[in-house]
């Protein structure tokens, strides 16, 4: 009796190892069935053996019985266990791999979009384990430009420009406090919008004027100004505010990484705080930590001229920005910024200009997984404030790096969409 019971037991527990064996392995549903139909198979002979225990002795029925229950269980445990361990390995799969089809998600762009067609299949073949490209969901990092990537780069010059001119110029709470710098360099830009002028020298001291002209507001303060600021017309299109000026298929490009298991980046050349204020309640989704740009310094309001070294901040302090200019964040810069705040290499780099060759360089190029970078072009002079010179210079480098160009032309369906119009 007991050398059957253990005959039988070895039977179910074969079927609930193979079932194990076959999910480590990536088995389908069809091994998990021939487990079941092993299990089943076990339970018959159980059966079996059951009836020809009803010719037995009485004292033995009671203990054919007990034994039949217990092996029957043992039996169910390892066809259930075979058909879990098939269908969990089924779902790993499909987990696995892309899991938002490129092109249903990215619905904006043209079918024969180029760019769009190698992000999917780049796609495809990283986030498939059995491919030699595939990427660990940890190392899949994009960094993203700003002005002219996501946003709408000018109009009629960059939003920080634009935020300047209006504290310095138009503010009637800071119009008169203005410093004769400020005041200079704001007037510079407003004669850059109307003649395209060009200041060397001009971004730095736009950096400092923005520290200096804002310095002691509170960063709540900073982003509630930012926020009415985003309220006012955008001066060239019909139907769009200042802080309306996403381009929807690249909004679409990231969400699609993130449904991919991408930690997207923003590294911008405008001031951080600008960029955070900017993205504060809007179709952008990213937390204010995965945002990086340009920096000035913060400190406390009680704090004066003490240096952070010698001062320890107390339960009465509050963080103000400190007035003083510390990085603009373009070109070398970028990629040094990546290496200290993200401390990884991306793998997918989005620029649109020569600001962001440094960094979709430094995602290529020495690379330990398969990496891209993907530059817009501002070749749509109707829907965009575009330039056709501009486009054809970064057409002509994305060829020479190896950088995949994006027209928004050509590639796109929409800019910003159904309701927003260009005067």
């Amino acid at each position: 009796m007991k050398k059957k019971m253990k005959w039988k037991s070895a039977a179910a527990l074969w079927a609930l190892i193979l079932a194990v064996a076959l999910a480590g392995c990536g088995g389908s549903a069809a091994p998990a069935a021939k487990a079941d139909d092993k299990a089943q198979e076990t339970t018959a002979n159980q059966e079996d053996a059951a009836s020809e225990q009803d010719d037995a002795a009485a004292p033995e029925q009671d203990d054919a019985a007990a034994e039949k229950k217990e092996e029957a269980a043992e039996a169910d445990t390892a066809a259930t266990a075979a058909t879990t361990a098939a269908v969990t390995t089924d779902a790993a799969v499909t987990t696995d791999a892309a899991v938002v089809d490129g092109d249903d998600m990215l619905s904006l762009w043209t079918s024969d979009a180029e760019a769009k067609k190698q992000l999917v299949e780049y796609m495809d073949a990283i986030t498939r384990e059995d491919s030699a490209d595939y990427i660990p969901e940890d190392c899949r990092i994009a960094v993203f430009d700003f002005d002219g990537t996501l946003f709408c780069e000018t109009d009629p010059n960059y939003f920080d420009y634009c935020l300047l001119v209006h504290r310095v110029l138009e503010d009637p709470d800071y119009k008169d406090q203005a410093s004769d710098f400020e005041r200079e360099t704001a007037e510079k830009i407003v004669k850059q919008n109307e003649t395209g002028e060009s200041f060397e020298g001009l971004e730095v001291d736009h950096g400092k004027c923005i520290a200096s002209s804002f310095s002691g507001m509170t960063i709540d303060e900073f982003s509630s100004y930012i926020q009415e600021f985003k309220k006012e017309a955008m001066p060239s299109y019909e139907g769009m505010t200042r802080g309306g000026g996403y381009y929807l298929p690249m909004l679409q490009i990231v969400d699609y990484l993130q449904a991919n298991g991408f930690t997207v980046y923003v590294v911008s050349g405008t001031d951080r705080f600008i960029v955070r204020g900017i993205i504060q309640d809007s179709p952008l989704k990213l937390p204010p930590r995965q945002i990086i740009g340009s920096d000035e310094t913060v400190v406390t309001r009680n704090q004066g001229e003490t240096d952070g070294l010698d001062y320890v901040f107390d339960e009465d302090d509050e963080l103000v920005l400190g007035g003083d200019f510390v990085v603009k964040n373009l070109k070398m810069n970028k990629v040094a910024v990546i290496a200290k705040e993200i401390g990884q290499q991306p793998v997918l780099s989005f620029g649109n200009s020569t600001g962001d060759s440094s960094m979709a360089e430094y995602v290529i190029n020495n690379n330990p997984f398969r990496a891209m970078a993907f530059m817009l072009c501002c070749d749509d002079t109707e829907r965009e404030n575009g330039n056709v010179e501009k486009a054809d210079k970064m057409f002509g480098l994305c060829e020479e790096y190896g950088w995949v160009p994006v027209s928004m032309k050509n590639d796109w369906t929409t800019i910003y969409g159904d309701g927003v119009t260009k005067k």
